[in-house]
Order: C-alpha cells, then sequence, then structure tokens
C-alpha cells in the first residue's frame, strides 16, 4: 500500500482525502519528511489517548538524533532562549509555566479582552467601508489577533509592525525555507530580548511586566514564554478566522442561519474548528519508553505527529464528517488538543472568533467569495493549517443619490 502525497499545494489545500486513506488503511503509520520518518496518528481514538498520554513527552531533547540531526523542529528547539516554553516542557516544569502564564486568562482579564477585541474588529471593519473588494486575511484574521496579544504581552505600538513582519515569515513559510525561518527567528530573539529588558526598566500593567517580576522563572523560560505567546497567542486565531469564514461562505444555508440569529455562533465557531481547524497537526512528540498506540509500538525517541485535522473528521466519531453541521451533540473535537498540553489560550480564541465573524456579518450581511476557493492558497505549515488570503466582495448597498 502506498501512502498518498503528504506535502505540496494539492495537499495544502484538501488534506482529507489523503487522512481518509490513511484511516482506513494505515491509521497510525510512519511517514517519510525531510532526513527521517515519523510517527503519524489519524484516527480520533488513538489521537485523543496518545495527547495525554503520559509516556509521551514534549521536550525536544528526547528526540532521536535522526529527527534532531534533521532540524524538524528548526529553528527553535535548539535555541535555548526561545524553546524553554510551556509547549516543549514535561513534568514538572510544564504545570509550573503553565500556571504563571495562566494568570492571563482569568474571568475578569477574559472579560476585559472581549471588549477590547470589540473595539480592534470596529475599527479594521470601519476600515473597509467603501471598498468593492477587501482580503479577510489581511485585513481582519491577521491584524486582529495580533493586536490583542500586543495587549495582553505590553508589546509598544511603535514596535508592532515589527512583530507582525517577522511573525508573518515564521507563521507561513515552508518548513524547507531554513534561511528565510532563522532570519526572521533571530529578529524575533533580539527583538523579545529588549522587550523584557524594557519591561524591567519600565513595568506595565501586562502579563510580561507579571511574569518578569516572578523570581520562579529563568532569564530562557521568561523570552521563550514571551514568544509562545507571541506566535501562538495570534497564528491560531488569524487560521481559525480565515478558515471558518471560508467555510461559511462556501455553506450558504448556514451563513443565512447564522446572519439571522447571531445567537448560533458559538456553535457555529465550534464546527468551524472540527470541520476544518486551525491546527494540522500537535506539536511533536516523543516516547520514554515503548508506547503502543493503535497496535503499533513506538520506541523511545521516535517522532510522532498527531493529526487533529485527520482525527475531527473521523466517521467514527462524527457521523458525516464531511459536513458543515454546527449544533453538533457528541464527543468534543480536539482542534486545541487533550489533556496537560490543552491550549490555555483556547477561549480568548473562540471569543476572537466570536467577536470577529459576528461583527462583519452584522455590519457587511451581503459578503461573497471574490474567487474561485479552488484557487486559494495556505499555509504550507506542518504544524498549522491556514490561508494566505481570503478575498471577499462586499457588496455594500449604494447610497442614495
Amino acid at each position: 500500500m502506498a501512502i498518498p502525497p503528504m506535502f505540496g499545494p494539492a495537499f495544502d489545500a484538501d488534506p482529507y482525502p489523503a487522512y481518509d486513506w490513511l484511516r482506513r488503511n494505515a491509521p497510525v503509520t510512519r511517514v517519510p519528511l525531510p532526513g527521517c520518518e515519523a510517527w503519524l496518528v489519524t484516527r480520533y481514538e488513538d489521537a485523543a489517548v496518545a495527547l495525554s498520554h503520559p509516556a509521551l513527552a514534549k521536550d525536544p531533547e528526547r528526540g532521536s538524533p535522526e529527527w534532531r540531526a534533521a532540524s524538524l523542529g528548526l529553528p527553535l528547539d535548539h535555541r535555548p532562549s526561545l524553546a524553554r516554553h510551556m509547549l516543549n516542557a514535561d513534568q514538572p516544569d510544564h504545570p509550573r509555566l503553565r500556571r504563571l502564564v495562566s494568570a492571563a486568562f482569568t474571568p475578569r482579564r477574559i472579560a476585559g479582552l472581549r471588549e477590547r477585541t470589540q473595539e480592534v474588529t470596529e475599527t479594521l471593519l470601519a476600515a473597509m467601508a467603501g471598498k468593492d473588494e477587501v482580503d479577510l486575511v489581511t485585513d481582519l484574521a491577521y491584524p486582529l489577533p495580533i493586536a490583542i496579544i500586543c495587549d495582553l504581552l505590553g508589546v509598544p505600538e511603535a514596535d508592532r509592525a515589527t512583530f507582525h513582519h517577522h511573525a508573518s515569515v515564521i507563521d507561513s513559510a515552508a518548513a524547507s525555507a531554513v534561511e528565510e525561518i532563522t532570519k526572521a527567528t533571530d529578529a524575533l530573539e533580539l527583538f523579545l530580548a529588549d522587550l523584557v529588558a524594557g519591561k524591567r526598566t519600565h513595568p506595565g500593567d501586562d502579563l510580561l511586566t507579571e511574569l518578569v517580576r516572578r523570581p520562579d522563572i529563568t532569564p530562557d523560560e521568561l523570552t521563550s514564554t514571551a514568544f509562545l505567546l507571541l506566535i501562538a497567542g495570534h497564528e491560531t486565531t488569524v487560521a481559525l478566522i480565515g478558515n471558518g469564514l471560508l467555510a461559511l461562505l462556501r455553506h450558504p444555508e448556514q451563513l443565512a442561519a447564522v446572519r439571522a440569529d447571531p445567537d448560533l455562533l458559538p456553535d457555529v465557531i465550534d464546527e468551524m474548528l472540527r470541520y476544518d481547524g486551525p491546527v494540522r497537526n500537535a506539536t511533536w512528540r516523543f516516547p520514554t519508553e515503548p508506547v503502543v498506540i493503535g497496535g503499533q509500538e513506538m520506541l523511545p525517541g521516535e517522532p510522532i505527529l498527531i493529526s487533529l485535522l485527520a482525527a475531527n473528521r473521523d466517521p467514527a466519531a462524527f457521523p458525516d464528517p464531511d459536513a458543515f453541521t454546527p449544533g453538533r451533540i457528541g464527543v468534543p473535537h480536539l482542534a486545541f488538543g487533550r489533556g496537560p498540553h490543552y491550549c490555555i489560550g483556547a477561549a480568548l480564541a473562540k471569543i476572537e472568533g466570536e467577536v470577529a465573524i459576528g461583527s462583519l456579518l452584522r455590519r457587511y450581511p451581503d459578503l461573497a467569495l471574490a474567487t474561485d476557493p479552488d484557487q486559494l492558497t495556505w499555509w504550507p505549515s506542518a504544524i498549522m493549517r491556514g490561508l494566505f488570503s481570503l478575498p471577499v466582495r462586499l457588496n455594500e448597498p449604494k447610497a442614495k443619490a
């Protein structure tokens, strides 16, 4: 049995036929990657087990020599100042770092961020007025979460364009674009070092200032955590908004329903996350001892990718999985993971998605795709799934003469 192609623009545009083949024929299998092989897990039940398995470590130091030589975690896993965050940590460091960051996501702070999200969204939507066509990634999905995470961390307004530039390279460059990613990461590393130093001398009312004051976080952990929050804190939401709007625009009956009843938005957002979520594969895991998942034995150090997209279209878990059906009842989707590494910013991402999409539909209720969906291009990332652009016609009513 030949594994279907899992690289290139055609796969990026529509990976679901390949995932369906894998679930049916090779649900836990080794797939070729540049320089080595990795296990890929595609069924919902196996993915749920793997995401919470205590013998699957996140620390890149646990990876095999072949994986590390291939630099598949490039460029971050070899940079102590950027790699020592909670996503790469296991016991006892992971719960300690997670507790520190959880201060950012208290109900009080989340409520304040909802208000700020609405404010930023209205500004972005107002800037679209009078235009026949806009790009909903460039004009809404990208700038909104960047503004919110920069507010949360206390990034000065004057520095946000610099961060935006470096982050856009890291978000959407192909894994093979080593030089491009390395340059952007070098620049972002310096940017974060300056930002942390600035918080020491000029503290503010923000999460990064709170972390700088904590004695139980090392300098490398501090910079790494700032990096994680800045990158992961916006890229998931960029992809959620872009992918979700595309799903709605391709399902006019659901678009009409949510326009007529905005109370449906939470269910719509949840189905967007299941149907075409922002995370293609959960980040790398490595067995610390022999582990059997889906009938396959994985040995210590062997790299593992868990396909969240494939698991969320598994017919054994979701009836009619290729249909976009808000309001599903049954098992929860895995778009934000499961277990101790469940996405700490999931609630904020949902809020940003609800506010952005709900406000857009209220202000521009007749918007429509301005291109053939098959012509859209997708990020070539092994981890994220997101659109480079989403051009739409706003179809605003013409002012009377």
